[in-house]
């Protein structure tokens, strides 16, 4: 390595010498870091560490050191992750690439142990457990035995990898949630390297999850991919990115009391949204942070892709050594983490000198007010008063297409057992305890459990419509809620421990009883559910569910005892005692003493020690399932969950050259916020949809279908599940909810799949019109793998989200955007034209391969043979991916 700045030295901790780039050797050189932001700070380092010549030059190190808070991001750097991330929905498909890359290399008559991860790789197994039992003490068991039975083959594949690949961990099911076993165990804070003169520097990450930012608030700065960056980290190839803008916010005051760290987040999500932030940091500072637990800071960064930003990151200070101590971290890895950050000038201290950031923000903590959100978006904050109010002003744009108005509806009669009742608009169905956002936080796990206690003591009980659960992310928490005794009477109101994983959040909520299910579709019911997750997109949690709330743990349970959402907890009671008096909320909502009293009485050092002493060793379960052996991996024919990818099978040496688009047409048409659950839906698979279709003629059982997510290591299923959400609105098809499309120009109704297939029959290519942040939400691959696979060519949209963009042009897809302004309805396009993108080869070929600009000649757009009888409206586009091309397209307003 280089070392242009003559900062490589010397770091001793006890009696251990490590190498390090020292930072402050560039405050002597007359840098000033301490106004940089702490996350730029962990940037600079990473390139000096890492200064070669070529990846990475000394003109890179002096732009993040002279970095201009108001410029403009335009200085390319080469990052390099300590190490990648991964869960099983997102992680079976990326090791599944790399399995077919060892194939495709073996073709060629390479060597296959090549094709190995280079950065340590850890993948959790979470999220394939589903919520089929609940409320009985053997759910639990019950949903684990079916869990294994579903999935077994892709856990065969998984250990498969474990032993095949180098530098491949796997924590097996039934451990915890991700995030949450990420922040209390995976987490270093400091990296230490091999070799006799080992390197210290600042553990950094990628994940293939989006809210891999959780581990932000243990002052570890790491972020959200799509499988497709994850798996080049993994091969040691550096994440090329912009250095970025980075907004401050600063946090003042302390929580007052009623209110959480649930609605703490939800608070900064909704002002983080309207602010901005979209591929910028985010670096939370202020004396709010003194006030401020490590669980409530992971709590804030975990939902960093709920309000935009590439990360949300808290320094290290004295709080994060506190948290590494009470979850057990070894003596000497909080001594070197300590030695290291204050030897570097990464540790904060209510002396530090406040950073200069692009942009401020300003939140005192002790206005926040208890909050929902919903019913579709995690921005879309709620004042627990206005909650009521606001789902009825919602409530006819939520009703299902062609349903009769709210007004009109008496709701539906529906008995489970011998418990009669009536279902209506606002009957919330699912009650959910869930997601590592809440679940790592002790203080709202205990008020949850507090309030059950006091619930169970007035004699209150949920209601019997109400699915209720809880998945924990990690079993620490059923430690200390069963020494503290609270867990009891979470079992009383039914939130029976359910699975250790992502279940609801995820979409794997499980069917609802059927008489529930019968009901609500009966009457075209706007049925509800109520979580303490971080996402509500629309379709995500169950088919049956048009209204989805993210709220606190103590809410969640408030919610399942009123069993509906049309009530105000505020004024409105939740149910009687024994004698018939009204109980309020106010009445039964534990206090802020009692939650701290509680939490320091019942969480102690010893759980995480124990819980995650041998947390890669796995159940009798786990270690009884048979391990495919050998380099490469022997692909099962009739296998319909993993399939060997069609992307690496007779590559060429060499790719093929890029082409102009002509003649393209609309696949779909869409609106704002089109998330990657409408593009690529987790969860159930209906039998009557092209997915369902393949699954049974391939001898799979409906009951037997598992979810979309479990399904990612077939392409199959995945292709037919593009775009199949059953909230997804096509503008093409405007009356119709779903996967459907009209193939033109003949105007047919048919599925998405289906279309596809017929226009790939004709070799026509396929384009996506949208509007703004298009592809929200989830690090998926496979809502760029998925349209790739369908034969779009190019989505052409008002904005993307920033990891959703970087998946698409990773698949070949090119991502468009209008001018400032501009948009589908301002153009008049109806998606019945023919479009094309014009200048990409010759910008491949020529000036672009030589790294200059380019730009292209006017393009043209040619007629179609039809539907148009005067002249011709050209609309043209800069391409956003510095790929030099245009977007024309005829708009068919004439």
């Amino acid at each position: 390595m280089k070392d242009s700045f003559s900062t490589l030295g010397e770091l001793r901790v006890a009696d251990r010498s490590l190498r390090i780039a020292r930072l402050p050797e560039l405050e002597k050189q007359g840098w000033s870091l301490g106004q940089l932001p702490f996350s730029l700070r962990i940037l600079l380092e990473n390139l000096l560490r890492r200064e070669d010549g070529e990846a990475v030059t000394a003109e890179d190190i002096e732009a993040v050191a002279n970095w201009d808070p108001r410029a403009t991001p335009s200085q390319e750097i080469a990052f390099m992750p300590a190490r990648v991330l991964l869960q099983d929905f997102t992680g079976v498909p990326a090791v599944v690439d790399l399995a077919a890359m060892r194939d495709a290399m073996q073709a060629m008559g390479g060597e296959p142990k090549e094709i190995n991860p280079l950065q340590p790789v850890e993948l959790v197994i979470d999220h394939s457990v589903q919520v089929d039992e609940y409320g009985t003490a053997a759910a639990f068991l019950i949903n684990k035995e079916k869990e294994f039975e579903r999935n077994r083959e892709r856990y065969g594949f998984l250990k498969w990898g474990r032993s095949a690949f180098d530098n491949f961990k796997v924590v097996p099911p039934g451990t915890g949630i991700v995030h949450q076993v990420n922040l209390e165990y995976l987490g270093r804070v400091v990296m230490t390297g091999e070799g006799d003169e080992p390197f210290a520097y600042p553990d950094t990450l990628v994940g293939t999850d989006s809210h891999t930012t959780m581990i932000n608030g243990l002052g570890i700065l790491g972020w959200g991919v799509g499988g497709i960056e994850a798996e080049a980290a993994m091969l040691g190839q550096p994440i090329s990115m912009l250095v970025p803008q980075v907004v401050g916010f600063r946090l003042s005051g302390r929580l007052a009391a009623g209110a959480t760290a649930t609605d703490l987040v939800l608070t900064v999500t909704q002002m983080l949204r309207e602010k901005g932030v979209v591929g910028k940091f985010v670096e939370f500072f202020g004396s709010g942070l003194e006030h401020l637990p490590l669980a409530d800071r992971a709590t804030i960064a975990n939902m960093a892709p709920e309000y935009g930003a590439t990360c949300g990151i808290f320094p290290v200070d004295q709080a994060t050594l506190t948290y590494l101590e009470l979850t057990g971290r070894p003596a000497e890895r909080i001594a070197l983490v300590e030695a290291y950050m204050k030897e570097q000038g990464l540790f904060h201290t209510a002396s530090s000198p406040e950073a200069e950031y692009t942009d401020t923000l300003e939140l005192d903590v002790s206005t926040v007010e208890p909050s929902l959100a919903g019913p579709k978006r995690p921005q879309d904050r709620i004042d627990l008063g206005d909650v009521k109010r606001s789902f009825l002003d919602q409530l006819d744009s939520l009703k299902p297409p062609g349903a009769e108005a709210a007004s009109t509806n008496g709701g539906a009669r529906a008995s489970l057992g011998d418990e009669e009742f009536t279902l209506d608009h606002g009957s919330v169905v699912i009650a959910a305890i869930t997601s590592c956002t809440n679940t790592s936080n002790p203080s709202v796990m205990v008020g949850a459990g507090l309030l059950a206690k006091k619930a169970v003591g007035r004699g209150l009980m949920t209601r019997p419509w109400v699915k209720t659960s809880f998945a924990p992310g990690s079993k620490v928490v059923t430690d200390y809620l069963t020494e503290s005794g609270l867990q009891g009477y979470l079992d009383e109101l039914k939130f029976n421990l359910v699975g250790y994983g992502c279940t609801t959040c995820i979409g794997n909520s499980g069917p609802l009883r059927e008489p529930i299910s019968e009901a609500v579709r009966g009457a075209n019911l706007v049925a509800v559910s109520v979580l303490s997750g971080n996402r509500n997109f629309e379709g995500r949690i169950s088919p049956d569910v048009r209204a989805n709330y993210l709220a606190s743990p103590p809410l969640v349970v408030a919610y399942a005892l009123a069993g509906r959402i049309d009530i105000d907890l505020q004024t409105e009671p939740l149910g009687q005692d024994r004698d018939g008096n009204p109980i309020y909320l106010e009445e039964i909502w534990p206090s802020p003493d009692e939650i701290r009293e509680t939490v320091q009485a019942s969480v102690h050092s010893e759980m995480f020690t124990r819980e995650y002493s041998e947390v890669y060793a796995g159940d009798e379960q786990w270690n009884a399932m048979p391990v495919p052996t050998g380099d490469t991996y022997a692909w099962e024919p009739d296998s319909t969950y993993v399939k060997l990818p069609p992307y690496f099978v007779d590559l060429p040496p060499t790719p093929d050259p890029v082409a102009d688009l002509a003649g393209a047409r609309a696949l779909a048409v869409v609106g704002d916020t089109i998330t990657t659950d409408h593009i690529s839906p987790a969860g159930a698979i209906k039998a009557d949809s092209p997915a369902g279709r393949y699954l049974i003629e391939h001898g799979v059982a409906p009951k037997d279908f598992n979810s979309y997510g479990s399904r990612r290591g077939n392409h199959e299923v995945m292709m037919r599940g593009t775009f199949a959400n059953v909230r997804f609105r096509n503008q093409l098809v405007p009356d119709v909810e779903g996967g459907f499309t009209l193939h033109l120009p003949e105007a047919e109704t048919m599925t998405i799949f289906d279309a596809a297939m017929k226009y790939k029959q004709e070799a026509v290519p396929l384009v996506v019109l949208a509007g703004k942040e298009y592809g929200t939400g989830s690090s998926r691959d496979w809502a760029a793998k998925g349209p790739s696979l369908l034969g779009v060519r190019a989505v052409i949209a008002q904005s993307f989200e920033r990891i959703h963009r970087s998946n698409l042009v990773g698949m070949g897809i090119l991502p468009l955007e209008f001018l400032p302004g501009e948009s589908v309805a301002s153009l008049g396009l109806s998606g019945h034209e023919e479009y094309a993108i014009e200048g990409l080869a010759a910008g491949f070929s020529g000036e672009f391969q030589k790294g200059l600009p380019y730009v292209p000649a006017a393009p043209t757009a040619r007629r179609p043979p039809s539907n148009h009888g005067c002249g011709w409206i050209h609309h043209r586009r800069r391409c956003t991916t510095r790929m030099g091309g245009y977007c024309s397209t005829c708009c068919g307003s004439c």
